[in-house]
């Protein structure tokens, strides 16, 4: 059976590129970048040469960019780093209640050290207020810490305006941009972010690698004790193909932009149009515009989310019901619920997330499949 991928906001595959410019690096060139030797000190070029190539895309200084194995590390690494090392000025963190848990987690164990979080609650649509932002704002206040585009529901947060009123009050900003990045154009000039979590596997990169940009005028400690890898803030030895295939990845993704979003958003926008006329009492999730072109997130009363999934997987068919990394949990959707989604309707929700090789004829094949199986679930 041919299998019809639409769980691209959990993984993508490795473009083929990438895997080509990645596979030298496993086999000949594998020199351990910390060594004193050439094939050592070649690899520790080629990830400085690739560490400049991600920051040039950023539009950050190269010494302001980090490598991690994810995105989780990366919000990990920023938010406690520069949690404990502000601490002395402050101890509160605003954050939302729809972020990812890599998030959420870390800042529940940030309050074991009494640390205050303020975690903002966002309109129907998925999108918090900025007044009420501002309004949490205090003296104690050291970090805002806002998703760029939300995992599930694909709602795109207001960042520029975020980033004004860090700058306004001095408050350093750190956006979690795993979904955003091969997704949005991200410069964080721009945007005033101070601080940025990405990772690769989100645009068609490794698994295993992430990226965090922090600007070089935050303090940060490093969380993670060994080597002095990475300016002494990020313990391990270097995964050199990985290095190479993340910035191989966001160079094609960049470089591909529009093209994809306009790709992908013409399924999406398809999609929801035929499951609309199609299937009754639904409930699309998210704001229509201010979205990720690929997301569609929808609710489909009476019915089980975990056996819609199940049913899809026997016609071939690759889907979700939210966060790849809270799959098998009997819960709840977080996002949807903070939204204001009913418990019982949360868990009717069916996550469609489009990428580069979807095509029409899949959409439709999707479609089609998605009103036979919620029909007969349903009866």
């Amino acid at each position: 059976m041919e299998i019809k991928y639409f769980d691209h906001a959990a993984t993508t595959a490795v473009d083929g590129k990438v895997l080509e410019a990645m596979m030298p690096y496993f086999s000949e060139n594998y020199g351990n970048p910390s060594s004193l030797y050439s094939i050592g000190k070649n690899n520790k070029e080629i990830i400085n040469i690739n560490r400049m190539k991600i920051a040039n895309i950023l539009n950050c200084k190269v010494n302001e960019i980090y490598f991690t194995s994810c995105g989780s590390e990366s919000n990990n690494l920023i938010l406690k780093g520069i949690a404990f090392a502000n601490r002395s000025y402050g101890n509160h963190i605003i954050t939302t209640q729809i972020e990812h848990p890599a998030i959420l987690e870390t800042c529940k164990y940030l309050e074991r050290f009494g640390f205050r979080i303020t975690y903002l609650k966002p309109n129907s649509n998925g999108i918090i207020d900025i007044n009420e932002l501002e309004r949490n704002i205090t003296r104690n206040t050291i970090l805002i810490s806002v998703m760029f585009a939300n995992n599930e529901i694909g709602t795109i947060q207001p960042i520029e305006e975020i980033g004004e009123i860090a700058k306004k009050y001095k408050i350093f900003f750190h956006t979690d941009a795993v979904q955003a990045m091969g997704n949005i154009d991200v410069d964080v000039k721009k945007y005033n972010i101070g601080a940025l979590s990405m990772s690769a596997h989100k645009f068609y990169g490794p698994k295993g690698m992430g990226v965090a940009y922090i600007n070089e005028n935050i303090p940060f400690i490093r969380i993670q004790d060994g080597g002095h890898q990475e300016k002494n803030k990020r313990a391990g030895t270097e995964n050199v193909p990985g290095i190479v295939g993340t910035s191989k990845a966001l160079e094609i993704a960049t470089e591909g932009l529009i093209t994809y979003n306009n790709h992908i958003k013409k399924l999406r926008n398809l999609y929801i149009s035929e499951i609309q006329k199609r299937i009754p009492y639904i409930k699309i999730n998210g704001d229509m515009e201010k979205r990720l072109s690929g997301n569609a997130n929808i609710c489909f009363s009476g019915v089980d989310g975990g056996n819609l999934l199940v049913e899809l997987d026997k016609k071939g068919i690759c889907a979700s019901s939210g966060s790849a990394c809270s799959a098998g949990l009997l819960n709840p959707s977080h996002v949807l619920l903070a939204i204001g989604v009913s418990n019982s309707l949360a868990r009717s929700s069916l996550r469609i997330t489009f990428g580069r090789e979807n095509t029409l004829e899949d959409t439709l094949y999707l479609v089609d499949n998605v009103e036979e199986i919620v029909k007969r679930l349903r009866s």
